[in-house]
Parts: structure tokens; C-alpha cells; sequence
């Protein structure tokens, strides 16, 4: 879904949102990927899964967070990456440990010099380790940003 003119406390400018839910209860192992192939404008360019530990539900009018599946997460980080068809590549590493909060992870950084020129983005979170399961993870979506503040 395309989100022009809307920033985020990261000073992205949105360009790509992808709206898709979905609650892990208990896996073995965790791996979700993407690929988007697009003209983008030049500048520079962060992408983000939004993750969350514990099942969201509504209840009474507010959002009640149910931790009770949220385990094995502790035991060997997750690892984000990002790959470009000019060869960019970014590769992050963290522990999921935040219990009922939406939390953005960061998978990478890229830059587009040439404006309009078609560009293929990967993009994947994984964790593989089938010696234990792991559970309780809602993943909302990826989002890709242009940054257009200085942060520093």
C-alpha cells in the first residue's frame, strides 16, 4: 500500500506499508521474506519489520497484550537482512525481548543514486534453530521508508 506524504518517529517519509498480520504460536523455526522491485527516487532508504511479543487482542474498549505462548525467543537472536540487485547488503542481529509492545527492528539501510532507475529489494527476518520451539510473535508488516531528517 502505497502511504505518500506520511512520517514516522524514524523520519521516514513512507512510500511502501504492507498490512498482513500474523501470530505465531509455536514454530521450530521462523523465516519470512520479501522482494519488491521498484524505480525509487534517489535518496536514502531504511527498512523496518514491525514485531510484536504476545497475542493482541480488543477487549472493552482498549488492547489487551496475552503473553502466555511468548517463549524461546531468548535463545539465539533473529537476523535481518537486506540485499539489492547493485549489491547493497545490510545484516542485523537482535534478541526479541520486549513483551507487549509494538516494536520496529531494523533490517537494513540502502541508497538509490541513480533516480527511476528499477531496483530489486530483498528483505527477510529468520531464526533457525529447530532444537527448541520458540512462540507468541505477531508480525504486522515491513515497512520501507525514504529518510528525508538527519537524526544525529
Amino acid at each position: 500500500m502505497l502511504c505518500p506524504g506520511s512520517l514516522n518517529k524514524f523520519g521516514l517519509h513512507v512510500l511502501l506499508r504492507f498490512h498482513s498480520v500474523a501470530y505465531l504460536q509455536q514454530i521450530w523455526w521462523f523465516e519470512v521474506d520479501g522482494e519488491v522491485e521498484f524505480p525509487f527516487p534517489a535518496g536514502s532508504y531504511a527498512v523496518f519489520f514491525r514485531l510484536h511479543l504476545g497475542r493482541v487482542s480488543k477487549r472493552f474498549y482498549g488492547r489487551v497484550c496475552n503473553s502466555e505462548h511468548v517463549h524461546g525467543w531468548d535463545k539465539k537472536p533473529v537476523r535481518f537482512q537486506l540485499s539489492s540487485s547493485d549489491g547493497q547488503q545490510a545484516t542485523t542481529e537482535c534478541y526479541l525481548s520486549e513483551h507487549g509492545k509494538w516494536v520496529y527492528h531494523h533490517a537494513g539501510d540502502f541508497v538509490v543514486s541513480d533516480s527511476g532507475k528499477t531496483l530489486k529489494l530483498k528483505v527477510s527476518m529468520t531464526q533457525i534453530d529447530c532444537t527448541h520451539t520458540k512462540g507468541g510473535l505477531c508480525v504486522e508488516y515491513s515497512l520501507l521508508g525514504q529518510k528525508i531528517l538527519d537524526k544525529a
